[in-house]
C-alpha cells in the first residue's frame, strides 16, 4: 500500500481533513472516514506519511469496536468503502476507511489514564494532581495509578493544543447527564481493553475515546479506539518506573522531535527515513500483538 499524505476522492462531497482523518459525504446519513498515513505530534501535522499506519489504524479500531460492542454503541455501518467511491478511486480507500453514521460528536476528548505518564506526568509533578484529581505523593513517572482516572480535554482544531480540563468544566461543554455517561463508559472501556492487552503483553498507560449523539440522544463510541495514535502502548517486558517506557505508539517520534531544535509549531521538520521505518515497525507490532 503506497504511503498517502491525505486523499483526493472526487465522487463524494468533501467535508473536512483533519490531523489524520479525511471526512467526505455519503448521503445525508453517513460519513467516508479516510484513514491516511499523517501523523500528528505535539498536535502539529509531520510533513511525511508513516507507512501502512492508516491501514492499521483501520485494522485495529474495527477490532476494538467489536471486541468493545457489548459496551457501548459505535458508529460502524457495516457498508464498504469501496462500494461509496468511483472504482478509480477505490485504491484510496481499501483497507484505510470506514463508512460510518453521521452522528453529533461531543466536543470534549475523554481520556483514561491509568499510569502517570505524557502531559499528565509534568502536570503531577508541579501540583501533585492530574486534571484537578489529587493523587499520591511521591510517584515516579509511568508509575501505575491506585486505579483508573478520568481526566477529560478540548477538542482543538489542527495546529492549536488540546487543554486538559477538570471533570465540572466538561459538564459545562456537554452537559452533566453527557458527562458522566461519557466518563462511565470511557473507565469500563479502558479496563476491558487494558485487561485484554495485559493478556497480549501490552500495557495500556492511557488511551482517548471520542463519542457522539445520534437524534435520539443515545451515545456513541467514534472516531478511532484504542489505536497507537491514541493511546500509549508500552511492552511489560520492558515496563519499569522512573522512565519515559520505550512504546508500541509515536512516543519514539515524539521523543525524536524532542532531541531537535524545534518550537514545536507547524512546519515539522521532516523525519529522516529510519524513524519513518522504525515508526512504522511499531504499529505494526501493535496490530499483530493485539489483534491477529
Amino acid at each position: 500500500m503506497k504511503p498517502m499524505l491525505q486523499s483526493d476522492l472526487k465522487s463524494l462531497p468533501f467535508l473536512h481533513r483533519g490531523k489524520v482523518r479525511d471526512l467526505y459525504a455519503v448521503a445525508d446519513d453517513k460519513l467516508l472516514v479516510v484513514q491516511t498515513d499523517r501523523l500528528s505530534a505535539f498536535d502539529v501535522i509531520l510533513p511525511d506519511p508513516i507507512p501502512g499506519k492508516g491501514a492499521v489504524l483501520t485494522r485495529l479500531s474495527h477490532f476494538w469496536f467489536a471486541k468493545l460492542a457489548h459496551v457501548i454503541p459505535n458508529h460502524l455501518t457495516g457498508v464498504a468503502p469501496e462500494t461509496v467511491v468511483a472504482p478509480s478511486e477505490r485504491d484510496q480507500v481499501s483497507g484505510r476507511a470506514m463508512v460510518v453514521k453521521k452522528l453529533k460528536p461531543l466536543m470534549i476528548e475523554a481520556v483514561v489514564r491509568g499510569y502517570v505518564a505524557g502531559s499528565g506526568w509534568k502536570e503531577y509533578q508541579a501540583t501533585a494532581k492530574i486534571c484537578g484529581i489529587e493523587l499520591p505523593r511521591g510517584l515516579e513517572q509511568a508509575a501505575k495509578l491506585p486505579e483508573p482516572i478520568f481526566t477529560p480535554a478540548t477538542k482543538a482544531p489542527a495546529g492549536e493544543h488540546d487543554e486538559n480540563i477538570a471533570f465540572d468544566e466538561a459538564e459545562k461543554i456537554v452537559g452533566s447527564a453527557y458527562a458522566r455517561q461519557v466518563r462511565e463508559a470511557s473507565l469500563r472501556l479502558y479496563a476491558e481493553a487494558a485487561g485484554y492487552a495485559a493478556a497480549r503483553g501490552i500495557i495500556i498507560a492511557d488511551t482517548k475515546f471520542e463519542f457522539g449523539t445520534d437524534a435520539a440522544g443515545t451515545l456513541h463510541l467514534i472516531d478511532e479506539v484504542l489505536t497507537p495514535d491514541s493511546s500509549r502502548f508500552w511492552p511489560q517486558a520492558s515496563y519499569r518506573t522512573g522512565i519515559s517506557p520505550p512504546s508500541f505508539d509515536k512516543q519514539f517520534v515524539r521523543d525524536w522531535l524532542e532531541a531537535q531544535p524545534w518550537n514545536k509549531k507547524a512546519p515539522a521538520p521532516h523525519l529522516p527515513p529510519d524513524v519513518l521505518v522504525k515508526t512504522s515497525q511499531k504499529y505494526q507490532e501493535a496490530l499483530r500483538l493485539l489483534a491477529d
